[in-house]
């Protein structure tokens, strides 16, 4: 099983936007990142797509969700603010097929640190917006591949 960890694309300033954070919605350059992301991703096998309930988690998957005629199934346990053992009981539940994850950066970074842990990562690692964490084998990855944000003009 491949599992994809992607950290929502570029959402602006939270600090800038005056509704719930929640509904923020991606910037010009996270949609311009949410859609290279389809081409960036295209290799990798794609079974199901889940997300943070938040608006910016779900916009950055939805283009790869269509282009593979998928549906975005929105699980509570990738929120922001999750703890890392609700998160960690989602993923110990996932085991049938391939699936893309996409989250917040301080739930990614919690897993990731985790693996980093674990010794499945030997250097420091970083998640920045739209990137992803390709880990194949999950729950013990054979192989664990850091792909940077998908450049956009």
């Amino acid at each position: 099983m491949t599992l994809l960890l992607v950290r929502h694309a570029d959402a602006g300033d939270r600090a800038a936007w005056t509704g719930d954070d929640a509904a923020r919605p991606l910037s010009a350059t996270g949609r311009a990142q949410s859609q290279a992301l389809v081409d960036h991703l295209a290799v990798e096998p794609i079974g199901s797509i889940l997300s943070s309930p938040a608006r910016r988690c779900v916009d950055t998957v939805e283009p790869i969700a269509h282009a593979r005629g998928l549906d975005v199934e929105v699980d509570g346990a990738l929120a922001e603010g999750t703890p890392l053992d609700v998160a960690d009981r989602l993923l110990r539940r996932l085991r049938s097929n391939d699936v893309l994850l996409c989250s917040h950066g301080d739930v990614l970074g919690a897993i990731i640190t985790s693996l980093r842990r674990r010794g499945a990562i030997n250097h420091r690692p970083r998640w920045p917006k739209g990137s992803t964490w390709v880990l194949d084998g999950w729950p013990d990855p054979a192989r664990l591949e850091y792909l940077a944000p998908p450049e956009v003009d």
